[in-house]
């Protein structure tokens, strides 16, 4: 076993302007944060990942920055920073910052100058083409819909925008640009940071010519020319060499359309480039043929094909992240469970099912309270860049129709997840004394952190207890995984083996009863239940159980 803190870690996303605001301007902000850190500390979590703090004209929330080494003035100074680095550690805890280098804001200085002339010292800081016959230099598509190219008039020329028009890519070939990157990396990790989560990492190397997407469409999605790119491999070590190496410290990156294959590669065992993985496999499994947008129900069967393809070829060779929800997804109760008369049954469930499974584990601010999609009243209440794009694209310019689109951003929106943090039951969820940046989810009078706290069968102290257990058992952290029960519609159970040890994991993904029955093979002298989300006192034997609606229980084999 090759141990590492980071394996035994579990993760606590924060989305920065939706967790505390400490100021009543309506927006989240540092020292907000610092407010809550002893809720995080008695939650139980060891590394809270900060989405970005960076400066930025905020086109896409943080994620388009101008100033790498300075902080968003709606969250506060360097200063609030610092003190929430300082309170962070006093508490045992660690700190992972966003690290976004595939593009930058179009006011960052290197572009501001990048843009002024072609013989300027930063032109080459960013991926500028002539056009073609009067079109874009290739057909490829953004991900925020429309083409991924914007011309600029002041050159004449064409620059790459895989996001917005506001968050132009930085060109890795230049390798002036990636020793700036890493000089930057340096200094926030002299500063105190513990690690970094990479935005969309396996972007930075586009094909060689950038080459149009085939079939001779005007505009369309050209990933394989620029997700997992030739020289990706390449660039992640010599930044470990350069950056990663010298730290002790947490990585992962945000790689859509990475196999297990590649994921062997980036998270291998011998930590060459990174610790760690974000895969999208199983966030695409209601996704129809047209995309995200083009919503379809989910199966079992498929989850669990996927999430054990991850869990089995990683095994020995790399590190699984586990997740189901994040800023960019929705709530994982919604989508996954059952948020209305099983909220707390099956948000207890999807945690027991997440963590007991090999892998560092990521909580998203807000699952610990099984907080729920929301639906707005109409698109104007929605903030986010990616739904208003795709609105425009489908309905506004396409025809489609408008109810039809307003479910799926029900379904899919990410200002699902962004609604802010639920804290108690007073006006704006204890958020905000202002007018919040975006609506509080209505459900917060029930759902909130408060009644939770004082609720000892909540989601939160269920949570709680899960972290627990994965410090006091290793087989929680480092046993291997192994499927049973491969074709039942109903449960997804597993088992986890190290030496003499093992776990049996069960989970009833429905809202009726189902019955579980051991598999023959599964040798041992004593069964106990280690955690369950309903009251065990009945449990009768391991080899027959019968499940409750979205009950989940681990016994502990001997």
């Amino acid at each position: 076993m090759n141990k590492k803190w980071w394996k035994e870690s579990v993760v606590y996303q924060i989305y920065p302007r939706s967790f505390m605001d400490s100021n009543g301007d309506g927006i989240g902000d540092l020292q907000g944060i610092t407010s809550k850190l002893d809720y995080l500390k008695k939650l139980g979590i060891d590394v809270i990942w900060l989405s970005p703090v960076f400066k930025s004209p905020n086109d896409d929330n943080g994620y388009d920055i101008s100033d790498y080494q300075d902080i968003m003035d709606e969250f506060g100074t360097m200063a609030d920073w610092e003190e929430l680095l300082a309170g962070i550690h006093s508490r045992g805890m660690k700190l992972m910052m966003d690290l976004v280098v595939n593009h930058s804001s179009d006011e960052h200085n290197w572009f501001v100058e990048s843009r002024k002339s072609k013989d300027n010292q930063y032109r080459d800081y960013y991926i500028w083409r002539p056009g073609q016959d009067g079109e874009e230099p290739n057909n490829w598509t953004s991900f925020f819909s429309g083409s991924a190219w914007q011309y600029d008039e002041a050159t004449d020329e064409y620059f790459l925008h895989l996001f917005s028009k506001k968050q132009p890519d930085l060109n890795w070939e230049n390798p002036v640009l990636r020793n700036e990157i890493y000089d930057m990396m340096t200094w926030w990790l002299d500063k105190g940071v513990d690690g970094f989560r990479m935005d969309v990492i396996n972007l930075i190397s586009k094909a060689d010519g950038l080459p149009s997407a085939p079939g001779g469409k005007k505009y369309d999605w050209g990933g394989e020319f620029f997700m997992n790119g030739p020289r990706v491999h390449e660039y992640l070590q010599e930044m470990n060499k350069e950056v990663l190496s010298k730290y002790d410290m947490i990585t992962v990156g945000e790689c859509p359309g990475a196999s297990p294959q590649d994921a062997a590669q980036y998270a291998n065992d011998e930590g060459t480039e990174l610790n760690m993985i974000f895969t999208f496999e199983h966030m695409d499994l209601d996704s129809g043929p047209g995309g995200k947008w083009d919503v379809k129900p989910w199966k079992l069967a498929d989850l669990k094909d996927v999430m054990t393809k991850w869990q089995k070829e990683l095994e020995g060779k790399g590190w699984n992240s586990l997740y189901l929800n994040n800023h960019d997804q929705p709530r994982m109760v919604s989508r996954f469970g059952n948020d209305k008369e099983f909220r707390t049954e099956s948000a207890k469930m999807l945690g027991t099912f997440l963590h007991m499974m090999q892998g560092t584990p990521y909580i998203y601010q807000g699952e610990e309270l099984g907080m729920t999609n929301v639906q707005f009243d109409s698109l104007e209440e929605y903030n986010d860049i990616e739904i208003h794009s795709m609105y425009r694209e489908k309905v506004t310019e396409g025809g489609e129709d408008h109810n039809k689109i307003m479910n799926a951003i029900y379904i899919k929106g990410r200002d699902n997840a962004r609604t802010p943090m639920q804290w108690d039951s007073s006006e704006n969820a204890g958020f905000t004394t202002g007018t919040p940046w975006l609506k509080v989810n209505p459900n917060y009078t029930d759902i909130n952190a408060e009644s939770a706290l004082k609720d000892s069968d909540s989601v939160f102290h269920y949570y709680q207890r899960l972290i627990k257990l994965r410090k006091e058992h290793e087989i929680i952290v480092y046993g291997t995984y192994d499927l049973i029960l491969e074709d039942d519609p109903a449960i997804y159970a597993y088992t986890r083996t190290l030496g003499s040890e093992k776990l049996v994991v069960m989970c009833n993904f429905t809202g009726e009863a189902a019955a579980f029955n051991l598999p023959e093979g599964i040798e041992h002298t004593s069964a106990d239940v280690l955690i369950g989300n309903y009251d065990s006192s009945e449990e009768g034997t391991l080899s027959s159980v019968e499940l409750k609606p979205y009950e989940a229980r681990v016994y502990f084999l001997k």
